[in-house]
């Protein structure tokens, strides 16, 4: 009955769908066919499908709306996505954030962008009130399609496209290309939205074990020929949470595995600028032919100035612009394409970031001591970025010490809301950047010595005693 339910809810299964025969549903069930058709009598009497005699079960009402903490399995709070990301957006002042996926603000080139903000006021009247063209700002898509050439990614200004986010630029994507039901590997672990959002598409979503040097590729294979899915999403730079980076060789054949199963990937490189040196990077080594390139400024210029953009092939370029019409009427406002435009065509972005990037080899450094004092230890120390990956004491759960640290005010990433098999208890991704108050290290230090959380009325959360026996998870 859950099963069927959830069908319906999700949408698999809509209005006048006709449910497997009951001898079919028994044995993908595992179970005997009396007890589906017990199953289906019920789901009858509570007008959830109907019977046709002679010729079977079929959905009798319209779904609900669509509650995206309703799709996949049930997951305890302090490791689903949507909340955890609720935890870091909504968090006031007073909490701490290394759990979060963005720079301080005193990090970011405020000093540039208030200049951008002046001129911005002095623009035209157009730029401040219309809408803007489908494509996006051409002198920023032309800045892009600059940078994409030093990289060596032939891509004119035409197959670019601007997007209110990197993360609507995947919705984009998945609008185009994924149906509900269809397979979409992502990495394992991988970016927790990337989860939250395949969801809302309604995907059947699989994780592919990530290493030192990317995918598994044993692993990639097998399930690209047994699932054949349509997508793959990943970051090839720093990747996220782990910091670690594609080697040639893993590109080479990930790419070859994409093109004979007729698997698109989408490779966010919101990393990139972070990076000290370039490494390879599968829309390089494609050339927009299977790999859709995305990616927005929200790491390196402002959370707050929404911009994203996609790089991909013509014809589905001209696909996207009309999805993005009819789904906001356009894409980023001309008032921020203006302001980002300004701020990278500025000369002091290439001072901010190097800048950035010294900071966050001290930060990485000082953060991974102080950590292993604890007993917490960096999976591997990354070549640049903001996130470590670290493998807690034997015996630790971060979800535990998730709940323990947001009594005082602390909010953390625990392992499990990367990972899809949910087999990352035994890690958490920290924010280096965020790392800058010591009671941050105390907090860590007595939750894992001492507690866990658990909810109380209105959302409030008290500390209990520590519970021993979870298991690491090995990577």
């Amino acid at each position: 009955m859950a099963a069927i339910r959830a069908k319906v809810a999700s949408r698999v299964l809509i209005t006048g769908d006709r449910l497997p025969s009951i001898r079919r549903f028994a044995g993908v069930m595992g179970v005997s066919p009396s007890t589906v058709v017990e199953a289906y009598d019920r789901l009858v009497a509570e007008g959830v499908i109907q019977a046709r005699p002679g010729s079977g079960f079929y959905v009798a009402r319209a779904a609900p709306p669509l509650v995206l903490a309703d799709i996949g399995p049930k997951r305890d709070r302090a490791i689903d996505p949507l909340w955890v990301s609720r935890q870091s957006l909504d968090a006031d002042g007073a909490v701490a954030k290394p759990g979060c996926g963005w720079l301080p603000a005193d990090w970011m080139p405020n000093a540039a962008i208030r200049r951008a903000l002046r001129a911005l006021a002095r623009a035209d009247d157009a730029v401040l009130s219309d809408y803007g063209a489908t494509r996006g700002l051409p002198a920023l898509r032309r800045l892009l399609a600059r940078q994409f050439a030093g990289e060596g990614l032939d891509v004119g200004p035409e197959q670019i496209l601007l997007t209110g986010s990197g993360t609507q630029a995947i919705d984009l994507i998945c609008r185009f290309i994924v149906r509900p039901g269809d397979t979409v590997l992502v990495d394992d672990p991988c970016y927790f939205n990337f989860q939250a959002l395949l969801r809302a598409h309604q995907a059947t979503i699989l994780g592919v074990p990530y290493t030192q040097g990317g995918p598994d590729m044993e692993r990639f294979a097998e399930m690209a020929a047994t699932h054949r899915p349509r997508l793959y999403i990943t970051n090839s730079a720093l990747h996220n949470p782990s910091g670690a980076t594609l080697t040639p060789q893993v590109a080479h054949r990930l790419l070859n595995v994409a093109a004979s199963s007729g698997m698109t990937i989408v490779e966010d490189d919101i990393f990139g600028d972070f990076e000290p040196e370039s490494s390879p990077r599968l829309a390089v080594l494609d050339g927009l032919a299977r790999v859709i390139r995305i990616g927005s400024f929200s790491k390196t210029l402002s959370a707050s100035i929404r911009c994203g953009y996609i790089a991909a092939r013509p014809d589905w370029i001209d696909a996207l612009i009309d999805l993005q019409v009819a789904t906001s009427f356009g894409g980023v406002s001309p008032a921020t394409a203006e302001l980002v435009f300004a701020v990278l065509n500025d000369g002091g972005y290439r001072k901010h970031m190097e800048a950035v990037r010294r900071r966050l080899v001290r930060a990485r450094r000082d953060t991974a001591v102080r950590l292993e004092a604890l007993g917490i230890t960096p999976w591997l120390m990354p070549r640049g970025g903001f996130y470590l990956w670290c493998a807690l004491p034997a015996g630790q759960d971060a979800t535990t010490l998730a709940r323990a640290a947001l009594c005082e005010d602390v909010v953390l990433a625990p392992g499990n809301v990367f990972s899809v098999s949910q087999s990352a208890s035994g890690f958490m991704r920290f924010n280096v950047a965020q790392m800058g108050e010591a009671r941050i290290f105390d907090v860590l230090e007595r939750a894992l010595a001492s507690g866990r959380c658990r909810e109380k009325g209105g959302g409030r959360l008290e500390t209990l005693s520590a519970e021993d026996g979870s298991i690491r998870a090995t990577m």
